[in-house]
Formats: C-alpha cells, sequence, structure tokens
C-alpha cells in the first residue's frame, strides 16, 4: 500500500518507542500508605490485600527506611485505633501521646528526609465510623471542624509535614488553615482529599482500619460517583482556601476527574489509587487470570498520564523496585 503516514515507525523497537514515550513514572511519584498498629515487632496480615500488613511503631520505621531508600519520598500514615478507645467525639486523636502522634515522632527522628503525611478525619477514632460527628443520626458539619482542628494541631506538633483532610467537611481546609497559622505551623502543609467519591473502592482499607460506618453510609459528605462537574467546584474552595496540593480518590475509575482537575488548578494534583484497586489486581493475578505486575504498572501509569503529579499506591515499594 501507498501509505505516506505509518504510525508504526515509532514502535518498531524497544529504543524508538523509549524515544518518543510521553509519560514517565519514577519512585519520586509514590507515596506509600502506611498501617499502624500498638505493638512492637508486630505484622498482622490483611487479608483482603495481599503483601500489605497492619505494622508496629518499630516496623513502620523500618519500612519507612525502605521506602526512603528506594526513592520514594513521601508515606501517609493511619492508625489502627482499638476498638475501646474509640468515642462518639474521637478524644484519642488529640492525645500527643497517641499513637499516630508517637509514629509521627519516630520516623521523624530515624527517617528525617521522609515526608511524613497524617490523616485527619474522625472514623478511625470514632465509635460511629464516620468522619464527622454525629447526632441523631445526622453527620454535622459545622460542629466537627473543631474537632479536626484540634487533631490537625496535635500532629502538627508531633512533626507531620503535611496534614491531609480527608473527611469532606465543607469549609474544613480554610478552618485548618487559620488554626495552623494561629499556632505557628504556618510552614505545615495541608493535602486535600478534595474530589473523594462515596465509593465501593475503599471495602479492603475499612477492613484494615475497622473503620467502617456502624449505619447508615457517608454519601451525604461524600461525592456521587456520577458527577463530574461537581468535583471541580470542591477542588477550587479547597485551593481558594489554602490546600497545598489537591487529591482525587479513587483514581482508576476517575481518570477523567483527574484530568479536568489537573487544566484548572495550579497546584499539585495526587490520586489515591485505593484499597479496591489495589486488591482486584492482585486478586486476578493470584488467580492466573492477569499479570498482577504489568497490571499494576499500567494502572498506575495510566493515573500519571491522566495528569497526576503523585499517586498514593499500596504497590508503591513492588514498583519502586521494578522502575
Amino acid at each position: 500500500m501507498n501509505l505516506s503516514i505509518r504510525p508504526r515507525r515509532n514502535r518498531n523497537s524497544a529504543m524508538m518507542r523509549a524515544l518518543v514515550r510521553e509519560t514517565f513514572l519514577s519512585p519520586s511519584n509514590f507515596i506509600l500508605p502506611l498501617f499502624v498498629m500498638e505493638g512492637k515487632k508486630q505484622k498482622e496480615p490483611i487479608r483482603s490485600m495481599p503483601g500489605v500488613f497492619r505494622l508496629s511503631r518499630d516496623l513502620i520505621v523500618a519500612e519507612a527506611r525502605r521506602a526512603y531508600k528506594l526513592g520514594i519520598p513521601a508515606v501517609a500514615l493511619f492508625p489502627v485505633i482499638p476498638e475501646k478507645q474509640k468515642n462518639r467525639l474521637a478524644t484519642a486523636s488529640k492525645d500527643p501521646n497517641g499513637l499516630l502522634q508517637k509514629t509521627v515522632q519516630d520516623l521523624k527522628s530515624a527517617v528525617p528526609g521522609i515526608v511524613v503525611i497524617t490523616d485527619v478525619a474522625m472514623d478511625p477514632y470514632s465509635s460511629d465510623g464516620h468522619d464527622g460527628l454525629v447526632k441523631q443520626g445526622k453527620i454535622l458539619n459545622d460542629e466537627t471542624l473543631p474537632i479536626l482542628a484540634e487533631m490537625a494541631l496535635v500532629q502538627a506538633r508531633a512533626g507531620a509535614d503535611m496534614v491531609a483532610p480527608s473527611d469532606m467537611m465543607d469549609g474544613r481546609v480554610g478552618y485548618l488553615r487559620n488554626a495552623l497559622d494561629e499556632n505557628g505551623f504556618t510552614e505545615t502543609g495541608i493535602l486535600a482529599y478534595s474530589a473523594k467519591y462515596a465509593s465501593a473502592f475503599y471495602g479492603p482499607f475499612r477492613e484494615a482500619l475497622a473503620s467502617a460506618p456502624k449505619h447508615g453510609d457517608k454519601k451525604t459528605y461524600q461525592m456521587d460517583p456520577a458527577n463530574r462537574r461537581e468535583a471541580l467546584r470542591e477542588v477550587k474552595l479547597d485551593v481558594e482556601e489554602g490546600a497545598d496540593i489537591v487529591m482525587v480518590k479513587p483514581a482508576l475509575p476517575y481518570l477523567d476527574i483527574i484530568s479536568d482537575i489537573k487544566k484548572i488548578v495550579d497546584v499539585p494534583v495526587a490520586a489515591y489509587q485505593v484499597s479496591g484497586e489495589y486488591a482486584m489486581v492482585k486478586a486476578a493475578g493470584k488467580l492466573g487470570w492477569l499479570d498482577a505486575d504489568r497490571a499494576m504498572m499500567e494502572s498506575v501509569l495510566s493515573i500519571k498520564r491522566a495528569g497526576a503529579d503523585m499517586i498514593l499506591t499500596y504497590a508503591a515499594m513492588e514498583l519502586a523496585q521494578a522502575l
């Protein structure tokens, strides 16, 4: 055939494909989520997340050190709180000697170069399992904000580099920014879960933290998966209120949202490859239905291609090693 344009010319060897490649992954693109529990030398597998564990503080330090040596610049901490320590006001979240705060101190002492990101939400500490204060079955917005602010302040005092409000309460980014600044933490960043959807992909995470809602669901504060324009509104508000980084969660089912947001903001965009996304690939790989390593890399590459500057992924260590 007489074809003057043949796109396959740019694919005819590995080096040619490398020459024209548009999207690149690096370990520096990853944030490693870690589940921290009480105890010493404790390592509990999470049934629905093969290769992921709840780790005691000493093992969290070892894992963070490994990640840092692989070039992963940041970890995000999620505490496993015993049920007996939970109450409706999430009081344990404000304890300066609490599990999360002690882990932050351990990490900043042992691996000072790594960026430590802490979760700001009530659900790990709440006897109701919701991200906000519950009264007569309703999740209260404004009454939740002071609780989140106290939580963020105790995390900042412990040495957190960034606090990450994942609650989706209206106005919480501005409220936290004011609280941090008024208390001298002007250098503490805010990574906002700006477009967090009420997703079915969070199941394994809730198993890991035993943090599922005790009643109802999170649809009155997390976003409707059907909505696209609403995400842009949420992100714009968070940027106006002082967010340093905005995030989309989940990632793979919301690549269009990542792309949309990347076009309208002048701050970095993060995406969270959540527990269900990770678990699907691992489960299919275990059954021999696909090559899990290649599928995981392709999945994360697509998130980067959509516009994410950084990706929270439980596969961060294996991906960094492969890269």
